[in-house]
């Protein structure tokens, strides 16, 4: 049976480790992970960016040199950049999704936080989005960290998971549930 720290998991685990302690010893924390939250989304929002990461048919200096102008675009800080090249260099582009989660649950679990993810219909406004904090805060009893992402799929309402919990508030769900119960019907 395979040990828990191989495969992908464990592959973006040490390189995570190693990043997270190169920005701590730095003082850049903060933007090292405002770095990766960007990063995600801007795989999150391009499949060109998602079949660069994943191609095995691009060279080490081609995946270099493209997620090198991506970073340099994105306005990504220099350990960040330098990161992402070594990544390239080491042909592990293909890992860099589970590294910015590893990195972004270790930099929570230092700050005694919980990580969130809500799923928003739209753009929550800043007076929604602390209410969402103030809620979540009262329901976990510690820090949380709030990840919004937009799915207009929705309709309204959110999603709101933490950890292996998950509550559907989505306009999508309840509609979907009705549907449900009027066959039952």
């Amino acid at each position: 049976m395979a040990s828990e720290g191989t495969g992908v998991s464990g592959l973006a685990d040490r390189y995570a480790a190693a990043l997270f302690d190169l920005a701590d010893e730095r003082k850049a924390l903060d933007q090292v992970a405002e770095d990766l939250r960007q990063l995600r989304a801007l795989l999150a929002e391009s499949d060109d960016l998602r079949r660069l990461v994943r191609s095995p048919i691009l060279s080490r200096g081609e995946q270099a040199k493209a997620i090198a102008a991506v970073a340099q675009r994105a306005g990504l800080s220099p350990l960040t950049c330098n990161f992402l090249g070594l990544v390239a260099q080491n042909r592990r582009l293909f890992a860099v999704p589970g590294m910015i989660n590893a990195f972004l649950a270790r930099l929570a679990a230092r700050r005694g936080e919980v990580t969130a993810e809500v799923v928003a219909a739209q753009e929550l406004t800043p007076a929604q989005l602390g209410a969402v904090n103030d809620q979540l805060k009262k329901a976990m009893g510690s820090k949380v960290a709030v990840e919004v992402r937009v799915d207009p799929s929705l309709l309204g309402g959110l999603v709101v998971k933490i950890g292996s919990r998950m509550v559907d508030a989505s306009l999508r769900s309840k509609l979907h549930r009705l549907q449900l119960a009027m066959k039952g019907a």
